[in-house]
């Protein structure tokens, strides 16, 4: 058995860099977790129409997403990382987007607002996170 290799007590070999993936997948997940969290609290305390489906899609797709990324096999985990990736960075982005004065959807944010402080800092750790757990994983992908 090479120094690349260990075994995970049970006979398969695994990557000496599994470990500290799914470390990352799982900060990735709980980040996930969070961000959805936010939109459903921000929908059961006021959002409705348009904005609130899509913020209750929000914390629906999170925990699909935080979910898929913990227990997504070897083979689909670029994927899952990468979409989540997306994910985040897309939803970050609607929220700048709402930070500004053309706003987005009809909705003006402030940085004052309830949560938002606590979005941009969930939402932009969860992007880096995320993209490190990614770029792992395809690297993990090439390796094996």
């Amino acid at each position: 058995m090479s120094a690349h290799y260990r075994t995970d007590g049970v006979g398969d070999a695994v990557t000496a860099g599994a470990r500290p993936l799914m470390i990352w997948r799982v900060v990735g997940a709980v980040l996930l977790l969070a961000m959805g969290g936010i939109h459903l609290y921000l929908v059961l305390t006021g959002f409705s129409g348009l904005v609130g489906t899509l913020f209750l899609l929000n914390a629906i797709g999170g925990l699909v997403l935080a979910v898929a990324l913990v227990v997504a096999p070897r083979r689909f985990l670029s994927v899952t990382a990468l979409l989540s990736l997306l994910f985040m960075v897309g939803t970050l982005l609607g929220l700048v987007i709402a930070l500004t004065p053309v706003g987005l959807l009809g909705v003006h944010e402030k940085l004052g607002n309830t949560l938002v402080p606590q979005t941009l800092v969930v939402e932009s750790i969860g992007s880096i996170v995320l993209l490190v757990t990614t770029v792992l994983a395809f690297r993990m992908r090439r390796a094996g």
